[in-house]
């Protein structure tokens, strides 16, 4: 039995070795064919692979065509094949139908397939890229357009010379221009410093499908809610164009409310498209991203509220251009507004630390104290940034002045934090 086994065993062993002898032999000499002589090397190239080619198509033409036959006839050999038939056609039909339903869900979703690939991150991107937009009057919300550009709506900053910019991480910086166009409520703010990483870019030209999903991100109640942005999901309405605004607009169905004015609108793939503005109930307007595009490098400050303050006219108004140098953070201006006497207790750098986490400082009273020609009566409130929350806080008293080099300069003051002011306060 041993012996028969190890004899198969040979004869196996010897048709291999012989078979695979053969196809050495056979494509040295194919290749010998194919090579030589090398000058019809080209052209026998050319018609193996066009002769080859041919005829794996008419082997696969027939190959399919007798598929599609076996098909058609299998359902009709035996019952048992006719239900199978039935059975394989439901499961395509099924998986069919899953594909169309996959697809509607998709376009619903995010607009249409493509932009489903892209929506992974996009609302942690714009909640870590939009800024707030503090100001003594007004708050709402901005992002970069350029590494020292940040846009935000005119009257988030209306009446506000020296705003303050928030970023997610709790800093502020204060911006070192402001551009504007108070007809199409948008505005610019330059920073010293540049934030590449924080760049949303506007785009050239937008257009959205029908119903297509839009992302809305900004800071909902301003100061008053503490955290991160707030990014609300609507759909796509329509574009709207009023004949007294020279600008377009986006009309969705998200709830824009106070504090996310300005922030940026994007589509699922994080592209902006818009910039919030206005919400009515549900009905909310942003302005086209690309209109805004061509018209910021033609705004101008001429409507933007300027510092206009003269320390040298009399002590109350040293006093205000004081406490208006401390809102724009002016620290040299201010500090400069020391006389010599303060100045043998302090230095820049002290001085500076003590007012690091101020946003605003607004002076709503500022006169002569009684009979005196040197002291000034003060009136005024800070807002604070403190741990993520805007503090405010209110404060009276006199300062003293002394005139040096023509200038009215801080000497002594008491001031005194006054807790929970009534209304009248704000008015005697």
């Amino acid at each position: 039995m041993v012996n028969f086994f190890e004899k198969q065993f040979d004869n196996l062993a010897k048709k291999i070795q012989l078979r695979w002898k053969n196809l050495i032999l056979g494509l040295k000499s194919y290749f010998k064919k194919l090579i030589f002589p090398l000058y019809l090397f080209p052209i026998k190239l050319v018609t193996y692979t066009a002769y080859y080619l041919v005829k794996f198509l008419i082997k696969f033409i027939f190959a399919f065509i007798s598929l599609i036959f076996e098909t058609i006839i299998f359902p009709f050999k035996s019952l048992k094949n006719f239900l199978k038939s039935i059975f394989i056609l439901g499961i395509f039909i099924y998986l069919l139908a899953s594909v169309f339903v996959i697809a509607d869900y998709l376009t619903n979703q995010y607009g249409y397939i493509g932009k489903f690939l892209c929506s992974f991150g996009v609302r942690d991107k714009m909640v870590n890229s939009v800024v707030r937009v503090v100001g003594g009057y007004s708050e709402g919300t901005g992002f970069f357009i350029s590494p020292d550009q940040v846009i935000t709506n005119f009257h988030v900053i209306a009446d506000e010379p020296s705003p303050k910019i928030i970023f997610p991480d709790g800093n502020f910086v204060t911006p070192v221009k402001i551009l504007g166009n108070k007809d199409v409520d948008l505005a610019v703010l330059f920073t010293e410093a540049k934030y590449p990483d924080l760049v949303l870019p506007l785009p050239d030209s937008i257009g959205f499908k029908e119903d297509e999903p839009l992302i809305a991100t900004g800071y909902a109640l301003g100061t008053d809610l503490t955290g991160k942005a707030t990014s609300l999901r609507g759909r796509f309405i329509d574009f709207r164009k009023s004949k007294r605004m020279p600008i377009g607009y986006i009309q969705t169905d998200i709830s824009l409310v106070k504090g996310m004015s300005g922030g940026p609108l994007v589509d699922q793939c994080g592209s902006v498209v818009g910039i919030n503005t206005i919400s009515l109930a549900g009905l909310s307007l942003f302005i086209n991203a690309d209109w805004a595009k061509t018209m910021v490098p033609d705004f101008t400050d001429q409507n933007i509220t300027k510092i206009e303050v003269d320390p040298s006219l009399s002590p109350e108004e040293a006093v205000r251009a004081f406490y208006t140098y401390l809102k724009a953070r002016r620290m040299e201006d201010g500090f400069n507004l020391l006389s010599e006497e303060y100045l043998k207790k302090t230095n820049f750098e002290e001085w500076t630390n003590r007012f690091t986490d101020i946003l605003d400082v607004d002076v709503i009273k500022s006169e002569k104290f009684e009979n005196t020609n040197d002291i000034a009566f003060v009136k005024f409130s800070t807002k604070n940034w403190v741990d993520g929350e805007a503090e405010v806080h209110f404060y009276e008293g006199t300062w003293q002045t002394v005139k040096e080099d023509g200038v009215y300069k801080m000497f002594k003051s008491k001031i005194v934090e006054v807790e929970n002011p009534d209304w009248d306060w704000f008015y005697e």
